[in-house]
């Protein structure tokens, strides 16, 4: 990838990258491959106002194995291996999201894990939550929680989750096509 492609980029050159590259940076938002192919496909996008409608568009017309292969390009909250190793592919976006876990005590961390655990033996995907902003403390208790839901339940639940987290992931990723002095282009 380009030096200025790992940069904050304009809609505009989302919009003139190739498919490849398109995916590649969109890959840093969702991992579900229905979900990139059919916003690469839409392009080109006039604002991020648009690609965000049309990222909610495209992400409630998916199929259940399209919203499992995006949460299963996350890592387990608060588990700090899995998180370098998962989030290698969408470091550009998701550096800091889970940055809050790093301040838990041992307590709770043990108590997220375990938690995970419970809720990925019950349901067969790892919990999904919008972690920017949250504490371990507020994750654990999100996580205990929604663990007496049902699969359905927690399918949409969690679909909501991945729904924010894209959401602030273009916004990390992408400006409005704006010159370096920050006026409309």
């Amino acid at each position: 990838m380009s030096k200025e492609m790992s940069k904050k980029m304009t809609v505009a050159a989302l919009n003139n990258a190739d498919n490849k590259q398109a995916s590649y940076l969109l890959r840093q938002c969702c991992t579900s491959d229905a979900w990139i192919d059919a916003l690469v496909a839409q392009r080109p996008f006039i604002t991020i106002e648009q690609l965000h409608i049309a990222a909610d568009t495209h992400w409630q017309k998916l199929a259940e194995k399209d919203y499992l292969q995006a949460f299963d390009g996350h890592p387990k909250i608060g588990d700090v291996s899995s998180l370098k190793a998962k989030y290698a592919n969408t470091k550009l976006v998701a550096s800091g999201e889970q940055s809050r876990v790093e301040q838990a005590t041992d307590a709770i961390i043990a108590q997220l894990s375990q938690g995970n655990s419970d809720y990925h033996e019950k349901f067969g995907f790892i919990f999904i939550v919008c972690a920017t902003g949250k504490s371990a403390k507020e994750m654990s208790d999100l996580l205990h929680a929604r663990l007496p839901n049902n699969r359905a339940t927690e399918i949409s639940n969690a679909a909501v989750e991945q729904a924010k987290i894209f959401h602030l992931r273009i916004d990390k990723l992408l400006v409005d096509n704006e010159n370096s002095s920050g006026e409309k282009s």
